[in-house]
């Protein structure tokens, strides 16, 4: 169902050494090589004449999944994993093309991590280069193609291929230029010199990487150029793991010419960033340029040359690498976005108070109708800001965190309540302060929100300058004075839009776009929903979701059931694996009248399922998080079980479920107390 076009393209373009390729790696020449399809979905199919294997609609429907896995594999080096693919379907389809998902399943994880995921149509092939960073851990590579809408719908890989190194570097040598491709311009471009065959685009008589005619290089000439300001660009693979050091290349100028070499780091906003310019005047031999490059988030490498005269010339490009190593020893020490971040369960953290006095003050109370628990686990401590101690007229409140270094990208986000105020302008702001507190900019304030939710907040900044992030509580008279809670404090490097790129991993689910890989045992008016806000029932249910505030919860409707009647929410079949397991969730249990939420293991051929935790009766007002460490060497599923207690009173809901590798470690399961009757709780009143 390809096109034979695309594949004769394909073969023309195939590496003579296609066959001798390393682990993880398959050229599909005459076999699957070290890959296998998973019996229990669709086969993929190896074509007759080699060169790629497919699945497509004459042999599955809409939503079924062929699925290929690798034995064994290991990157104690850096390594980049290559693929070749192509999805194709009719245009009548495009509503819901075919998909197809990359995986990599470690040997201690009961779930599979999801790198990469496409899903656009192409009329040829296309490459998608991962970065995997160094581990001692054994893997599997785990392919997904999941068929969409239409009669014509396929997918195709033409290969995978598993390196040692990064995926940023390219000798230009192979077909595939490593991923890099040009943005085409009708009138300058990048194309690749050299090779066996010689033609009119070879403008060197040697390369950088063999130094002789045979070699690839990339070079852009001035030939077709119509206008000035004509600009060609060679755009890099995306960068997909954090990474610093010395980006290096060799390049040649034609001297004497009218063009600007440049090179932009670009990130997933569209940000471009200069970080290296071409002096002048040009050498007409290869010239090594060594180039300070940081991505501590995904980005892309573009080489530029803009042509700004008559005589704009040639410009050529090779052996691009990358070292871990700062150029020229210099010794920049990598700033850990973990610094800035905050939970105050133990600590204020690295965050400090202005030196006025603590408009901030560090609590931990007892839930009730009036005030909510922390965020973190329900039971916890949070910052509390207008508290009788610091309640006055013209009331400010300032919390500075720690020094962040300028010029990169930074996502924050918190998680915020507001109490008893009758306006909530300017009740809560967050500033940006440049280290010298001269330059001061409001990034974010409060509008409106609803009472005594937790709420989250998320603000993507970057400024050229080392800045602190400030909180901001204003209380601007004693009559309309309230309260202000803050809680969990993350800064994660990079855009707040990237990480929705890709769904979550299949280990986690705050039920935001739908109920993931949950099942109900029963779906009816008494199973488990979906809901966001507040549940239908008053003194029962969440004001809210967990995640966000505004997000999405699952729950039973008690006033849908009778005393008794239970509700099941099952996960999908998961890997049995050796070591222990650690499932938090947060779960709410308000209402006179609640009934018992347990959760249970059924492993795979067992009908007897085990209990492994256990609640019942009223709990709290607030969302309680709860921790279960649990081992099991076979298949098995996780069951949510929700009873209906003797009243309407009596909704349960679950939200942010996360499964773990590895045991529960020091987070202390705080929801072990019944939430409602310690007296230990070290409250402070207000």
């Amino acid at each position: 169902m390809l096109l034979r076009g695309v594949l004769l393209a394909f073969q023309a373009l195939q590496l003579a050494g296609a066959l001798d390729l390393p682990a993880g790696s398959c050229a599909f020449e005459e076999s699957t090589c070290s890959f296998d399809s998973v019996l229990a979905f669709l086969p993929w199919i190896l074509n007759e004449e080699g060169h790629y294997i497919y699945v497509d609609t004459s042999f599955g429907k809409q939503g079924e999944k062929a699925v290929l896995l690798s034995s064994d594999l290991q990157a104690e080096e850096w390594s980049c994993l290559r693929l070749v693919y192509q999805i194709t379907t009719s245009s009548e389809s495009l509503s819901d093309p075919s998909q197809l998902n990359l995986y990599m399943r470690f040997e201690d994880e009961s779930f599979d991590r999801l790198l990469w995921s496409a899903k656009e149509p192409s009329d040829s092939w296309l490459i998608a280069s991962l970065d995997l960073q160094n581990s001692s851990k054994k893997f599997k590579i785990l392919i997904e193609g999941v068929l969409g809408q239409g009669n014509t719908a396929s997918i195709a890989l033409f290969e995978i291929k598993l390196t040692t190194g990064y995926c940023i570097e390219c000798d230009f040598e192979e077909n595939h230029l490593c991923g890099f491709v040009n943005r085409w311009n009708p009138n300058v471009n990048w194309f690749v010199g050299g090779g066996s065959i010689r033609n009119v685009h070879s403008i060197l008589p040697q390369d950088h990487t063999f130094k002789s005619e045979l070699g690839h290089y990339m070079y852009v000439d001035s030939v077709y150029v119509k206008h000035f300001q004509e600009v060609a660009q060679l755009i890099s693979p995306l960068t997909t793991a954090p990474m610093a050091g010395c980006l290096s290349f060799y390049y040649q100028i034609q001297q004497g010419n009218d063009n600007v070499f440049s090179l932009y780091t670009r990130d997933v906003a569209g940000l471009y960033e200069e970080i290296w310019k071409a002096d002048r005047p040009g050498n007409a031999a290869w010239n090594l340029a060594e180039v300070e490059f940081n991505a501590p988030y995904p980005m892309e490498v573009i080489f530029e040359v803009a042509f700004n005269g008559p005589k704009g010339g040639y410009v050529a490009l090779d052996d691009i690498s990358f070292s871990p190593v700062h150029c020229q020893n210099q010794t920049e020490l990598l700033f850990s976005a973990v610094e800035a971040s905050c939970n105050f369960e133990q600590d204020l953290c690295n965050f400090y108070q202005d030196k006025e006095g603590p408009g901030w003050t560090r609590v931990k109370v007892k839930p009730n109708m009036y005030r909510a628990g922390d965020h973190t686990t329900g039971l916890g401590y949070y910052l509390l800001a207008n508290t009788k101690f610091t309640s006055q007229p013209g009331y400010i409140g300032r919390l500075y965190g720690p020094s962040l270094p300028g010029n990169l990208q930074y996502c924050l986000r918190f998680h915020y309540a507001i109490y008893g105020f009758l306006k909530m302008s300017d009740t809560l702001a967050v500033y940006i302060f440049e280290e010298n507190h001269v330059v001061q900019e409001k990034i974010w304030s409060v509008l409106e929100s609803p009472r005594g939710v937790w709420m989250q907040a998320e603000i993507t900044f970057k400024k050229p300058m080392p800045t602190k992030v400030v909180f901001m509580s204003l209380c601007k008279s004693f009559w309309d004075c309230g309260l202000v809670a803050l809680d969990d404090i993350t800064v994660q490097l990079g855009s707040c839009s990237s990480s929705e790129k890709l769904p979550p991993p299949p280990g986690e689910c705050t039920f935001e776009q739908d109920e993931c890989t949950f099942t109900q045992e029963k779906r009816n008016r008494s199973s488990w929903h979906r809901r966001r806000g507040e549940t239908p029932t008053s003194y029962t249910g969440p004001k809210g979701d967990h995640t966000t505030g505004v997000g999405y919860y699952m729950y039973i409707e008690a006033s849908h059931m009778v005393y008794g009647q239970k509700a099941r929410l099952l996960s999908r079949p998961l890997r049995g694996v050796s070591g222990k397991h650690c499932l938090t969730f947060f779960y709410h249990m308000y209402g006179g009248g609640t009934g018992l939420l347990s959760v249970y293991l059924k492993k795979e051929e067992d009908s007897e399922e085990s209990l492994l935790w256990r609640r019942r009766g009223e709990q709290s007002i607030s969302w309680l998080r709860a921790l279960i460490e649990y081992s099991c060497e076979r298949q098995h599923r996780i069951i949510f079980e929700a009873i209906r207690g003797v009243s309407i009173r009596s909704d349960i809901a679950i939200d942010d479920v996360k499964f773990q590798a590895g045991p529960c470690g020091e987070m202390e399961d705080t929801t072990q107390q019944s939430s409602g009757h310690s007296e230990d709780l070290n409250e402070i009143e207000y």
